[in-house]
């Protein structure tokens, strides 16, 4: 096992509480990225997915940062941030 930084130290207050590494921290970062930009579109995840042929699953665990999503798929969501429509019909 590497040897990773750890971005975000547990409380030793909460023995609940655990270390959060800084490819966590940027897991959790892309997630929120993705999660915010369909929540802003007004899309459920099963509308985003099928509006711009992302898998659900991958969808959902980008979401959850159970997977980084890679740096393809942000720009993806970047663009469709910006520009929705084009996007679904370039798609479509």
């Amino acid at each position: 096992m590497k040897n990773e930084s750890i971005a975000l130290p547990a409380d030793p207050a909460d023995a609940e509480d655990f270390d959060a590494t800084d490819e966590a921290v940027a897991r959790g970062q892309r997630a929120r990225l993705i999660r915010r930009t369909r929540t802003g579109l007004g899309l459920s995840q099963s509308e985003f997915a099928s509006r711009f042929r992302v898998p659900i699953g991958t969808l959902r665990d980008w979401e959850q940062a159970r997977t980084a999503a890679p740096d393809v798929a942000i720009a993806y969501v970047r663009v469709i941030e910006q520009h929705p429509d084009m996007v679904a019909k370039a798609v479509g």
